[in-house]
């Protein structure tokens, strides 16, 4: 896992969670139980602690950063898209961040909703808990219905068992 300590600070990471090799998490990172950061993203807790909860998956090219006063905070059984930029916010349980989505300092996304793909969530921006939330600038455009609410869930889900896959089958292989 590749780990960096900066300032005195050193990721923590659960037993059970995973980073790709080519992942770089810095500084204060607490990654919990089966949380997974994949290929290519970066969490560079420089300033602030960056929180990952159990069991989200923190995809391809994503990228997660805090400010002093604005730490990042991913609930539990979250999926945060390939190239996603989370910055300084707060993202609740069981929300998908979308596909090249921004989600910007102090802005809240709360549990049960969905970011579509290349949003713009503006700083100090709040919704209701299970909102569909897309534009730029974002707005929530409706409510989640329950069977949508349930495949945020089962997303997270199907990334702890990629994970578990990875951490047992990936190999590198050098050209011979």
């Amino acid at each position: 896992m590749p780990l960096y300590e900066f300032h005195g600070k050193r990721p923590n990471c659960h037993a059970t969670a995973w980073a790709a090799p080519s992942a770089d998490l810095i500084g204060d990172v607490v990654l919990a139980e089966e949380a997974s950061v994949w290929f290519g993203a970066v969490i560079r807790a420089d300033n602030t602690t960056i929180a990952v909860g159990a069991r989200s998956n923190i995809q391809d090219g994503a990228m997660l950063h805090s400010d002093p006063g604005a730490p990042c905070t991913v609930g539990e059984d979250c999926t945060v898209g390939h190239h996603a930029i989370l910055h300084g916010c707060t993202v609740g349980d069981r929300a998908l961040i979308g596909m090249g989505a921004i989600v910007l300092n102090h802005a809240v996304i709360p549990a049960d909703c969905i970011v579509g793909a290349g949003a713009l969530v503006t700083e100090g921006k709040t919704f209701e808990p299970g909102s569909l939330i897309v534009g730029s600038p974002a707005k929530a455009v409706r409510k989640l219905d329950d069977k949508t609410i349930a495949f945020l869930k089962l997303s997270a889900q199907g990334y702890v068992g990629k994970s578990r896959e990875a951490m047992s089958d990936l190999k590198r292989v050098d050209p011979a």
